[in-house]
């Protein structure tokens, strides 16, 4: 019998995804951990009889301790894109194949425009005081009251144009904004192809938008890339907004550029390590937090782990265990 065991399952909905239907008629036990464990040793006791580990996106890190603490471990599958999440030289060491899927860049584009929306015209807000018996107010104080604003006619900046950032900045052209770039070679090029200005500068860039809305990829060169003097080049209106990675902002980068004035808000779905790292940024008058949706909703996770269960799936029919039950 194989053991399987998907990790972080916050709202428990894997194994009622008709997806899960991929490991018909295999021996194996599916195991889903809807109690997120983040002290190691607890960890290592949990998934010591596992064989086969799913990870939803970065949730959990993988460590090099971890895989040469679990012998039983062979095979370990990450949904999404592979990250760095993984010890992938530890896994060569002990023998621990790693498998991945496939991105999908609808569902944060989608967030990317739910969150700029909201922001806007300070729908949490309102709703929040609604719900409070206040009509149409956004706070409670009426000295902090803030009329919401359209985007028509404003300037929609696209840091980071590939897949999700393009999605985006054909929204923003649709609801009547100027669109413009900026980025690496390939965001160039992109953008260019499209019509879309391209700013090489990044002040200039910073200091053009009304919205700012971040696309990159997090690597050795985009890690801690926007810095808080960077930060200081935006309106004192203006709204960044982050679906992508936290780590692309310096330390407190963000916070420090709210408490100067530039940018005026933020509305943000990504955090230094999750989920305690939100604590610093919930209940700030100036940001809109989400708990990390971008791909999460029922295709992207259909799909997820379509593609998750299908590589378990091969990876014991290929290793002669895919006897029926």
């Amino acid at each position: 019998m194989n053991r399987i065991t998907v990790l972080d399952d916050y709202q428990g909905v894997v194994a009622r995804l008709d997806s899960v239907r991929v490991l018909d008629g295999l021996a194996v036990e599916l195991d889903v951990l809807t109690r997120r464990i983040s002290d190691e040793n607890e960890l290592l006791r949990v998934l010591r009889d596992t064989d086969t580990l799913v990870l939803i996106r970065e949730r959990t890190r993988i460590s090099s301790r971890l895989i040469a603490a679990l012998p039983r471990l062979r095979l370990i599958v990450q949904t999404g894109r592979l990250s760095d999440c993984i010890d992938l030289a530890a896994c060569a060491r002990h023998g621990v194949a790693v498998r991945d899927g496939s991105g999908n860049p609808i569902a944060p584009a989608e967030l990317t425009w739910a969150l700029i929306l909201a922001a806007s015209r300070r729908l949490v807000g309102y709703a929040g005081q609604l719900a409070r018996g206040r009509w149409q107010r956004s706070t409670p104080e009426l000295a902090d009251e803030q009329l919401g604003r359209a985007l028509c006619g404003r300037t929609l900046g696209i840091w980071g144009y590939g897949r999700i950032g393009r999605r985006v900045a054909a929204v923003g052209d649709a609801f009547g904004m100027r669109v413009v770039a900026h980025g690496r070679e390939q965001s160039q090029q992109a953008a260019e192809a499209d019509g879309v200005a391209y700013l090489a500068d990044r002040r200039d860039f910073l200091a053009q938008v009304d919205v700012l809305s971040l696309h990159l990829r997090l690597c050795a060169e985009t890690r801690h890339l926007i810095r808080r003097d960077d930060l200081a080049a935006m309106r004192p209106d203006a709204l960044l907004v982050n679906t992508s990675r936290a780590e692309l902002l310096a330390p407190r980068a963000l916070l420090d550029a709210l408490g100067d004035g530039r940018p005026g808000a933020a509305a943000i779905d990504v955090f230094e390590c999750e989920p305690d790292g939100v604590g610093d940024y919930l209940d700030h008058p100036c940001i809109l937090c989400t708990p990390h949706l971008g791909f999460v909703e029922q295709d992207t996770y259909e799909a997820y782990f379509r593609e998750a269960f299908t590589h378990v799936r091969d990876f014991i029919r290929d290793a002669g265990g895919g006897s029926a039950i």
